[in-house]
C-alpha cells in the first residue's frame, strides 16, 4: 500500500498518537506517497461530472491538504482559486509544488479551520475530497453552514462519496474495524485523532445539507465502476445554495 518513499510504520504510529492537526503536519512530507491521497481517477471523474455544470467563477478547495484536488478547480474555474486547510505542514507541501501557471488560475493557500472559514460569499464552486471523516456528525451543521456562507447564491458545493460496502463483506469489516480502533484509541489517549469512515453516508449527509439550505442532487461517477447490483460505486454530491 505504501511506496518505499512513504512513511515508515513508526512514523505512522507517531502520527496516529498525535492530534489530528499535528498528525497531518508530521505526515505532510510523505502524504502524497500514501494511499490516503485522493486517487487521480476520483479527481478526473469529479472534473468530468462538474464540467457540464460550469462555467464557474471563483473556486475553493475545502480541506485541501497537499493540493491534490485543487487542480480540479483550476481546470473548472475562470476566477481565483483558493485552498484552505488547518495543517501548516500540508499547506507547506502544497505551496512548494508550484502548480503549472498555464494549467489555470494561481492558487491562494489559506490556513484556517473549515468550521470557521475566513471568507465572504465569493465562491461559485466549493469542492472537497476525502476530508469528511475528520468531522463528527454533530459538526456537520456548522461545517455545511460555513460552506453555504462562503458560496454566492446558486453556488455549488460538490464532493464525491462512495457507495457503502455490502454488510459482512471484507471492506465493510475493514471500515468497521478501523472506526472501532479509532474509538478505542480516542477513549484511551489524548489528544484525540478524529477519523471515522462509516458515519459519512449519503442519506444522512443529504438530509443535513437540505436542512442547511442546499438543494441536493447526485451524479454517477461511472469511471469508478459499479457494485454487484449495478449501482455506481461512486457518486458526486452536487449541493446548490438556495436563498
Amino acid at each position: 500500500m505504501f511506496t518505499p518513499q512513504g512513511p515508515t510504520l513508526r512514523e505512522l504510529a507517531v502520527q496516529a498518537l498525535s492530534s489530528t492537526e499535528h498528525g497531518y503536519d508530521l505526515l505532510a512530507p510523505a502524504f502524497d506517497r500514501t494511499p490516503f491521497r485522493t486517487p487521480e481517477r476520483v479527481l478526473e471523474a469529479t472534473a468530468a461530472a462538474l464540467a457540464p455544470l460550469g462555467p464557474f467563477g471563483a473556486g475553493l478547495d475545502l480541506c485541501c491538504g497537499t493540493g491534490a484536488g485543487t487542480g480540479v478547480l483550476r481546470r473548472l474555474c475562470a476566477g481565483p482559486v483558493a485552498g484552505v486547510d488547518f495543517s501548516a505542514g500540508m499547506l507547506g507541501v502544497a505551496r512548494a509544488a508550484r502548480p503549472d501557471p498555464a494549467a489555470g488560475p494561481a492558487v491562494s493557500w489559506v490556513r484556517a479551520d473549515a468550521r470557521r472559514l475566513p471568507f465572504r460569499p465569493v465562491f461559485d464552486l466549493v469542492c472537497s475530497f476525502g476530508a469528511f471523516g475528520h468531522f463528527l456528525p454533530g459538526e456537520w451543521p456548522v461545517l455545511f453552514g460555513q460552506v453555504r456562507e462562503v458560496l454566492v447564491p446558486g453556488g455549488v458545493f460538490a464532493f464525491p462519496i462512495a457507495a457503502p460496502p455490502r454488510v459482512g463483506s471484507l471492506p465493510y469489516l475493514g471500515l468497521w474495524g478501523f472506526d472501532a480502533a479509532m474509538r478505542l484509541r480516542n477513549a484511551l489517549w489524548r489528544p484525540p485523532f478524529v477519523m471515522y469512515y462509516r458515519p459519512f453516508q449519503l442519506s444522512p449527509v443529504r438530509a443535513e445539507l437540505e436542512r442547511t439550505g442546499f438543494a441536493v442532487g447526485t451524479l454517477p461517477l461511472p469511471e469508478l465502476g459499479r457494485t454487484a447490483d449495478g449501482s455506481p460505486r461512486g457518486r458526486l454530491v452536487v449541493a446548490r445554495r438556495v436563498d
